[in-house]
């Protein structure tokens, strides 16, 4: 039997030191209100369920500063509705919307805008994001595409160079300058899915965090710690500098309070006038004024009002490829997260993972066979060599056969599974070879990111992934929020060393390439179509987000673990290099001389470690409703009813 679940009747935040779930409504006249108080007070939910093992990461090899572990987080079960957000506060904002009757396109603008104050090193309405939407009633699944663009005054050296006269780097380093500033997309993207799918006035689902803008906020222990690591680069942009840390300079630590005046006046602005007040105005232009900054000598970027007006939110047509007796949708280009997680899967298929499931199950997740790792590491290296050399935005460079259907070819992937030796580490593998390319390979790092997971009461689904890129963007603070470094996705090299351009170069209106994968997996009907909407997951993590959603989905779908099981378990991966993450941080790993990691040595691994940041989310449907699971290593939680 599996661990004991946790009911949730009601969007209540309670103060246990596990994962915050709820309690009945009939136990609370008021059933979404939070037990410790107000939203804007229950960030002390986090606070109590604060990471229990692990430490501090090293943010040269980690997406996001690492936070440790709560250990022993169970299930959430609910009837009609969940989600799970990656801060409490924005989980109950969202839990409240959906309450009310509100669509989850409705819970994602409150959750994304609150997320915008309780967590800014992660998200907010000066980054982008990828949605992938399940309407119920069509049984359509929509991919929106919300990245940034580059300006139309960006060139291949961009990031590189002042300019074509002053050939030097931008100071004080391209992300803290202006030059890493893409249009952000997310407004524009939130409006358009509103449009398609909301059933609540606009207006209203900006007020949980104008609330909370005006009452406070506690800072809770991720976001601490995420201040204190950024503070000497926060410490370059007044604003950033005034908001984030004391008149010591020092970082303001857990439990301040505080308001954001200005981000209430800015969120006001948009529920009122809709994205084009966002996009046009008084907070374009303060985008634009905070992009030409030359404070402190940082070198200014090129962003215009025109490229901000222009700024479309794209429909991508969904990607979705069979696996086991699922359909698994996911995310197109120009993030590579659904390309080269559906690569993976569909190697995997060509194997019996299910004879290699982890051992001694328990709430972490058990311990995984050193079988089951090498065999997903091994896939994940033939899928990530084909990412690296052939995705990028297809609107600039077109995928071999002009769609993701060539990479995903199951006879293509079958012959890719031939080349893993079942005991012997490949270490780096070769993408395939579909004939002479116009460009050049490009690995290029990404950051940090944030993930929403919601299903309503209608039936409908939203797996979206948000970001400002590295943590706190790019530094630069205009009007209460931060401005995305997202354009240091890019390859700051323009061309390869014998002169062939690279693929994710920078060019002007291009969208750098992401691994954000927000994913939706259906059953599969007796006649081979497609089924009920059965799973909903996604994660933050920049480029290793594919190995965080990889070992999500095999949790569930081959190892028959519950949601909660799935994320908590060990976080384990490679890209393709010798290098093969097992994280060090989870309760069940034992160091450098654990066993897993033994006998993964023995097979050629260079095995680190390093604690991981993933905040991954998964909502599993049951035959009672949905159970939701939070990753332990962030300060999420799930609620519904």
């Amino acid at each position: 039997m599996g661990p004991k679940r946790l009911t949730v009747a009601a969007c209540v935040i309670v103060l246990i030191p596990i994962t915050a779930c709820g309690q009945s409504s009939d136990d609370r006249a008021d059933p979404c209100a939070a037990a410790s108080g107000s939203a804007s007070t229950s960030t002390a939910a986090t606070s109590t369920a604060a990471t229990s093992a692990g430490g501090g990461g090293d943010i040269g090899t980690n997406p996001e500063i690492a936070t440790g572990y709560r250990s022993g987080i169970e299930p959430v079960d609910t009837r009609d509705y969940a989600v799970s957000t990656a801060n409490p506060v924005s989980t109950q904002a969202a839990c409240e919307i959906l309450r009310d009757g509100g669509t989850a396109a409705d819970a994602l603008i409150a959750a994304q805008t609150v997320l915008g104050l309780v967590e800014p090193q992660s998200s907010g309405i000066g980054g982008g994001g990828f949605l992938l939407y399940y309407d119920a009633a069509s049984g359509d699944v929509q991919a929106y595409d919300g990245r940034e663009v580059a300006p139309a005054a960006a060139t291949g050296d961009y990031l590189r160079y002042i300019d074509d006269i002053n050939r030097t780097v931008p100071t004080p380093d391209a992300r803290s300058s202006g030059r890493s500033i893409g249009v952000p997309g997310v407004v524009r993207m939130l409006e358009q899915a509103h449009i398609d799918h909301g059933k609540q006035d606009w207006s209203t689902l900006f007020q949980p965090a104008v609330d909370l803008a005006d009452g406070g906020f506690q800072i809770s222990p991720r976001m601490a710690q995420s201040i204190a690591e950024s503070a000497p680069k926060l410490a370059l942009d007044p604003a950033s500098k005034n908001y984030f840390l004391g008149p010591d300079g020092a970082p303001k630590p857990q439990g301040t309070v505080l308001t954001n005046p200005a981000m209430s006046t800015t969120l006001s602005t948009i529920a009122t006038g809709g994205a084009d007040a966002f996009y046009t105005g008084d907070i374009a232009q303060a985008i634009v004024d905070g992009v030409a900054d030359t404070t402190a000598g940082r070198t200014p970027g090129r962003l215009t009002l025109d490229d901000l007006a222009g700024y479309e939110a794209k429909m991508r047509t969904s990607i979705c490829t069979k696996y086991r007796e699922s359909d698994i949708c996911g995310m197109p280009g120009p993030s590579s997260g659904g390309i080269a997680v559906a690569s993976t899967l569909g190697i995997l298929s060509n194997f019996d993972l299910a004879q290699y499931a982890p051992t001694g199950m328990d709430a972490n997740g058990g311990t995984p066979t050193a079988e089951g790792v090498h065999l997903i590491s091994e896939a994940e290296r033939l899928a990530y060599a084909d990412r690296d050399f052939y995705v990028a935005d297809s609107d600039f460079v077109p995928l071999p056969g002009g769609s993701p259907d060539t990479l995903l070819n199951p006879a293509y992937l079958s012959e890719r599974a031939a080349l893993i030796d079942p005991q012997r580490s490949m270490g780096k593998a070769e993408h395939g070879d579909f004939g002479p390319v116009r460009f050049a390979s490009s690995t290029d790092p990404e950051h940090g990111t944030s993930h929403i997971s919601i299903v309503d009461s209608y039936g409908n689904a939203a797996s979206m992934t948000t970001t400002v890129e590295s943590a706190f963007g790019s530094f630069h603070m205009v009007d209460g929020f931060l401005l995305n470094n997202q354009l240091t996705d890019f390859s700051a090299e323009p061309a390869a060393p014998d002169g062939t351009p690279l693929a994710n170069r920078v060019e002007p209106g291009k969208r750098p390439r992401s691994s954000m994968a927000p994913t939706l997996v259906f059953d599969r009907n007796e006649d081979g179509t497609r089924g009920d909407l059965s799973l909903v997951t996604g994660s933050p993590g920049g480029s290793v987000i594919i190995q965080f959603v990889v070992k999500t989905l095999v949790g569930v779908l081959d190892w028959d673990m519950n949601p909660q099981q799935a994320v908590s378990m060990v976080d384990f991966g490679a890209a393709n290099s010798p290098s093969t993450n097992y994280g060090g941080e989870h309760p069940n790993v034992s160091g450098p001389g654990d066993p897993v990691v033994q006998q993964l040595q023995q097979w050629g691994h260079q095995v680190s470690t390093a604690d991981q940041s993933s905040g991954l989310s998964a909502l599993q449907r049951t035959d009672d409703g949905w159970t939701g699971g939070a990753d332990p290593r962030r300060e999420g939680i799930v609620l519904g009813n």
